[in-house]
């Protein structure tokens, strides 16, 4: 990486891509764990809704579709598909094909330089959260909403808020204002993907009662930062995880994965989030609909870890509200990493009070 190509690293305000339209050619890039060889009846399906509901051309960068013990081995050419997806110009956005846990092997192969002289859209959630703070170094905005095979390939079709929100997100230049909540239920159902039959059968889903707050009153405003917890936590300490400033007045979102981490697992990380002096930095925290089919008892005792964590350091009124349909859920909405945002306690909701790209000259 060479940083004397870039006079700052983590400036704000960030910089914001230019909204995608219909016929935009869009690089899918797998940086992660190499689930489209492993199920390609489920990355196509993906891939049928990205071009039929948005009329995008999907670019497979060249290892996107490689044998996933082959992605396993090759961090760099993981890396260089990002770098040539963001270098391109003929490419106007960028959609990480799913997760995994190992996108933080690709810090030493990234020249953050490329992503912040050619800023475009790069979405994805669970391991791409470290791509995701990638950009914030480098001062491009980019969203933490569906992959490829999870959200864009949901069982029977991609669900309608998932769909209004990326095209909210990604498409349109006005603030993207209130956020929806899942009025179609959430996702409750584990879909085994080797069945390919199971592609085709809308998996069952719970009401939603929309979001609850947790605690605080009135409201908080700042910029959306976060992402999967998991993935958080193994970037605190490298190259990529911000400075103490760069929290400051942020908004926390914060959401598990499909892995349930126990409450103990999550006292001790937001400990670790209270010692970095983050917790009192912060103005309030978003917690997205934990991942897994966790129990409401699983789900309650993450949430008590965490108020646990604010009174250990005096922080009784920080706003936290809960159930925000973000990461690994379903439906997913897309979050613009570095978009200022009103969290408000009574109702509860959630307010982005700006585009998620730049209006085009």
């Amino acid at each position: 990486m060479n940083d004397e190509k870039v006079s700052k690293w983590w400036s704000k305000p960030l910089l914001r891509s230019r909204p995608l339209k219909a016929g935009d050619r869009v690089a899918v890039v797998t940086p992660c764990w190499g689930g489209p060889a492993a199920f390609p009846h489920i990355y196509e399906a993906g891939k049928n809704q990205l071009e039929t509901l948005f009329e995008l051309e999907l670019v497979e960068m060249p290892s996107a579709l490689r044998q996933p013990d082959w992605i396993d081995q090759n961090p760099a050419a993981r890396a260089d598909d990002l770098m040539q997806a963001f270098s391109d110009p003929s490419i106007s956005g960028i959609i990480a094909s799913i997760g995994g846990d190992d996108a933080i092997r690709l810090i030493p192969y990234l020249d953050l330089a490329v992503i912040r002289d050619n800023p475009k859209a790069f979405i994805g959630y669970s391991d791409p959260t470290a791509l995701h703070f990638a950009c914030l170094k480098a001062g491009v905005r980019s969203f933490h909403g569906p992959t490829l095979m999870s959200g864009f390939a949901e069982n029977g079709g991609m669900s309608p808020l998932t769909r209004r929100s990326f095209r909210r997100a990604v498409f349109e230049t006005s603030p993207i204002g209130v956020l929806e909540t899942a009025t179609e239920g959430w996702a409750i159902e584990h879909s085994d993907w080797s069945d390919p039959e199971n592609q085709q059968r809308p998996r069952q889903r719970k009401p939603s009662e929309g979001l609850r707050l947790l605690r605080g009153r009135g409201s908080a405003t700042g910029h959306l930062l976060g992402g999967c917890a998991e993935v958080l936590e193994m970037l605190k300490g490298t190259p990529w995880w911000p400075p103490l400033d760069y929290w400051e007045n942020a908004i926390l979102f914060y959401e598990t994965s499909e892995e349930k981490p126990s409450e103990t697992l999550v006292l001790r990380w937001m400990r670790n989030f209270a010692s970095q002096g983050i917790l009192s930095r912060i103005s309030g925290i978003l917690l997205g609909r934990p991942g897994g089919q966790m129990s409401d008892a699983q789900k309650k005792a993450q949430e008590a870890a965490l108020l646990r964590a604010l009174d250990e350091v005096g922080l009784h009124d920080l706003p936290v509200i809960t159930d925000i349909d973000i990461g690994h859920t379903d439906p997913i909405l897309t979050i613009p990493y570095g978009a200022v945002a009103t969290l408000n306690c009574e109702p509860a909701s959630v307010t982005i009070l700006e585009a998620g790209v730049h209006l085009e000259s």
